[in-house]
């Protein structure tokens, strides 16, 4: 979202964490959702990045009215936005069709975020949908999208995989392992067979484990000492850039799939690897700048003038008081 703000410099850009409103907020305060993007870990993340580049913020979008919203996901589409010009933007890889995306296909009162990331795009309540390549237009009309509201623009954190290569890791021409977090969002996962497939492929070759952010650390690292003795295990650092700097790439379920495709690498993962080709997000660097322009072209279509956005003094910064508790404990949690 930062990349696109800065393709639109004579507009004003605020930013909110990922939010909810109704049961699903109510869970979130209740700790359940923790595992996903609305949990507490992933919001302390997005607070130290608009801390850190000095960003506006208006938490939960409470304070203004807006011409334009862009968001990552319509999984979830919080009340105050309705009615207001949306763009989606295609956030990286889907998961695949498991039980509850079948169940709501057979009983559409199920919530669309309980099927998952399988449901994005499927709402198709939003004006603009820009997703990252040809491939990927099929796949969500395929899905349930309106194929008219869809552009290929490319996404930002996918459309330049070659800026990985410039990187200061220190380790060359490994078998580099992506985990995932399936148990941790309560999903089957056979930690064991694949750690031992992961050996095998690597055949004596040295093996870099890159543990998903949303992993039990200290269990993953002693299935990995027990299974795959020697190996080196980070969970921190950039996934992409380790994923430039090996000769074969690893995945369960992983966007990174696709930095290693985009730079020619070895790759094996649960999806299909003809699929992923087919899907592989466009490169170039252009995605910032195409959404940017539909997102111009989505304004200049809507009836009336522009709204004028609030003075800066009004915004909230992020370490200001907000309306709820997250905000009201950011000096703490973010020390």
């Amino acid at each position: 979202m930062h990349e696109i703000a800065r393709q639109l410099p004579d507009f004003d850009a605020v930013y909110t964490p990922y939010y909810a409103d109704g049961p699903l907020e109510w869970l979130r305060r209740m700790g359940r959702v923790d595992f996903t993007l609305l949990g507490w870990k992933r919001r302390k993340e997005c607070l130290r990045y608009l801390r850190r580049h000095q960003l506006p913020m208006d938490f939960e979008g409470k304070n203004n009215k807006y011409d334009l919203v862009l968001t990552c996901s319509d999984l979830v589409i919080p009340r105050n936005v309705a009615g207001v010009p949306l763009v989606l933007i295609q956030e990286g890889m889907t998961d695949p069709k498991r039980f509850w995306y079948w169940a709501r296909r057979v009983l559409p009162f199920i919530p669309r975020w309980a099927a998952g990331s399988a449901y994005t795009g499927t709402s198709n309540r939003y004006d603009r949908f820009c997703v990252a390549s040809e491939g990927y237009l099929e796949h969500f009309a395929e899905r349930g999208a309106d194929r008219s509201k869809m552009l290929v623009t490319g996404v930002p954190v996918l459309d330049d995989c070659r800026r990985f290569l410039h990187n200061d890791f220190p380790h060359r021409d490994y078998v580099l392992v992506c985990t995932s977090d399936s148990r941790e969002t309560l999903r089957p996962d056979n930690r064991r067979g694949f750690i031992l497939r992961a050996r095998k492929l690597a055949a004596g070759r040295p093996l870099i484990f890159k543990l998903h952010p949303n992993e039990r650390v200290a269990r993953a690292t002693a299935e990995i000492a027990r299974w795959a003795p020697g190996a080196l295990v980070y969970a921190k650092g950039s996934a992409e850039e380790m994923a430039a700097n090996c000769s074969v790439l690893i995945c369960q379920y992983s966007t990174l799939a696709f930095v290693g495709l985009a730079l020619g690498k070895d790759v094996h993962s649960y999806f299909d690897v003809n699929e992923l080709r087919r899907l592989l997000p466009m490169q170039g660097g252009v995605g910032a700048r195409n959404i940017a322009q539909a997102c111009r072209e989505l304004l200049a279509s809507q009836p009336g003038q522009r709204r004028p956005t609030a003075p800066h003094h009004k915004r909230r910064r992020w370490g200001d008081e907000g309306p709820r508790e997250d905000v009201e404990a950011l000096s703490a949690a973010l020390t």
